[in-house]
Parts: C-alpha cells; sequence; structure tokens
C-alpha cells in the first residue's frame, strides 16, 4: 500500500514547498517557480487519480469513498481556481487565499480516510 501511494505523497509534498516558495518570493510572483508550482500540482492530481483508480478495483464500501474523493476532487478545483485567480488579482485576494490556504488541509483529510478505507478493501 506505501508503495502505491508513495509517489503521489511525494508529488503533493514538492507542491506545498513550491507553493510557500512561491507565497515568500511575494507579488508579483515569480513566472518560473509559479508555472513549475502549477505543472507540479498537475501531476499530483494525475498520479493521485491513477493511484485512486487501481485501488478503488477492490472496494467494497464505495458510497463513502465517492462522496470523500468528490469532496477531495472539489479541493482540487478550489485550489487550481483560487490559485489563478490570486495570481490575475482577480476576487478578493484574502478570500482567494484563505481557500487556497484551507483546501489542501481538507484534501488531505479527504484523500487520507480513503487510503484507509480502501486499505481495509
Amino acid at each position: 500500500m506505501v508503495s502505491k501511494i508513495l509517489l503521489p505523497g511525494i508529488v503533493f509534498i514538492l507542491t506545498l514547498a513550491f507553493g510557500f516558495w512561491v507565497s515568500h518570493v511575494g507579488k508579483p510572483y515569480n513566472g518560473l517557480l509559479f508555472n513549475i508550482h502549477k505543472l507540479i500540482a498537475l501531476g499530483a492530481v494525475v498520479a493521485t487519480v491513477i493511484q485512486l483508480a487501481k485501488l478503488l478495483k477492490g472496494a467494497d464500501s464505495l458510497a463513502l469513498i465517492i462522496v470523500l474523493i468528490v469532496v477531495a476532487a472539489l479541493c482540487v478545483i478550489a485550489l487550481f481556481a483560487s490559485g489563478a485567480l490570486m495570481s490575475m488579482d482577480k476576487l478578493d485576494y484574502a478570500t482567494m487565499l484563505t481557500v487556497h490556504r484551507v483546501a489542501p488541509v481538507v484534501l488531505v483529510v479527504a484523500t487520507v480516510i480513503v487510503i484507509f478505507m480502501l486499505k481495509g478493501a
């Protein structure tokens, strides 16, 4: 199980690291760092989806797992949208920053619960 979630976990940590780096460099965002952060985030999403699809094949209690996956997907969408809106100075920056800080926490919690539920499957 650890080997199946290792790559998505590492890529997620890289996403966080580059996100902190981008935020500490300040506005206007460094274009190279910002684009690396976005590409790593996209890679994290792809790696996670691939691994979860493999793990879901043997799952029994799909209803709660599907709800948690939908929550995680909504968090990913919120992260991409809030990041884009912050970089373009659209809407209220403080609100978008709050969304961008809360969504990863909810994403990690939902994903960890799914992984533990699938581990028992």
